[in-house]
């Protein structure tokens, strides 16, 4: 079951750290860089590390190749733990970074976050404190750096916030829900989505909270235009959406030959569901006033790149670490069966 709380919960009576203790929580951090990526990346990595190594346990699982991996380890070894992916079915790699690292946990609590992400120590401890009513906490990612291309991003979220939840690239999760889950499909390009229909499926409770802000770093230029697509193949795993989006070309295409004005409307309407999720759970004080403007260039973007995501469907799924895969994430209704069935096994 998913709920949604529009306030940061209360303490329990489980203190989550003495003041000058450190937090009763893992971090996981999986990665996978190049040489290019490593060079560029290992300076801001380095320090945020050092700071995340003094107040929490941490576990980076390094999927880089062996060269790479050689210099992360000489670096990050005397602050955290740093170790190779176990090896899990499925070409997703990241899956099997996640599942190695929560699964090798030494704490109940775990945050597990994207290369990308920087917490702080005040989200650090309201994550902790969300876990002990859920298995699974989503946080709300906003970007540190406002580019032209974050702007067009967070737009984005705004609309996921305003119609639903939003996708951050980070989660609070309880280590013992998850193992008894067995982890997550590493078939899956969607593999959020999967890990919490997994984790429901199995009898967990997943809480969005809104309310709880973690920066995310911006990513380059390149990375943006590439995530186009694929971000859009995603709506495979929710079909209602996916019929929503696929609409919006044909719609569009139409009022801009017969009635014009109404491209006028729908500027006005993308732009206003973007500030309803702009207003939700005190993102006024997360987004910029202006943030909801960048709507109708996200609303676009998407008409396009969804007909381009069923092409790839078409030819075998969204492209990913040289290859093709063409799902998205099971539905819930395949996961629920798949863990009668392994719980009829078992018994």
């Amino acid at each position: 079951m998913t709920t949604t709380d529009r306030r940061a919960p209360q303490t329990t009576g489980e203190a989550p750290a003495a003041a000058t203790g450190r937090l009763d929580l893992e971090y996981v951090l999986p990665l996978r860089w190049d040489r290019v990526a490593s060079a560029r990346e290992v300076p801001g990595m380095t320090a945020y590390l050092a700071w995340l190594g003094s107040v929490v346990d941490v576990t980076v699982v390094d999927g880089s190749e062996q060269d790479v991996f050689r210099r992360h380890h000489a670096l990050w070894s005397p602050m955290v733990r740093h170790l190779p992916p176990q090896a899990r079915p499925g070409p997703n790699g990241k899956v099997a970074g996640v599942v190695t690292g929560v699964f090798g946990a030494r704490h109940e609590r775990v945050v597990v976050a994207d290369d990308d992400v920087r917490y702080d120590l005040e989200g650090l401890h309201q994550v902790h404190a969300a876990l002990a009513s859920a298995d699974v906490v989503r946080p709300q990612c906003v970007f540190s750096e406002l580019l032209w291309h974050t702007r067009w991003d967070t737009s984005r979220t705004l609309v996921n916030r305003a119609v639903g939840h939003d996708f951050p690239g980070t989660h609070g999760l309880r280590r013992s829900t998850f193992v008894a889950a067995g982890g997550y499909d590493g078939h899956a390009l969607f593999e959020n989505l999967e890990m919490t229909r997994t984790i429901e499926a199995a009898g967990g409770t997943v809480l969005d909270a809104p309310w709880l802000p973690v920066r995310r770093t911006a990513p380059a230029t390149s990375q943006f235009w590439d995530q186009r697509v694929r971000q859009a193949y995603d709506d495979f795993a929710q079909p209602g959406r996916l019929v929503a989006e696929l609409s919006l070309l044909p719609l569009l295409a139409v009022a801009s030959v017969r009635r014009p004005r109404l491209l006028g409307a729908a500027v006005v309407a993308s732009v206003a569901v973007a500030e309803v999720g702009r207003r939700r759970a005190g993102g006024v004080r997360m987004f910029e006033r202006s943030a909801a403007l960048w709507a109708p260039l996200w609303v676009a973007e998407r008409a396009l790149c969804v007909w381009l995501a069923v092409i790839d469907r078409c030819r075998g799924g969204a492209r990913y670490g040289g290859r093709r895969l063409p799902l998205a994430a099971h539905s819930p209704k395949a996961l629920r069966r798949t863990h009668r069935s392994a719980l009829a096994e078992a018994g």
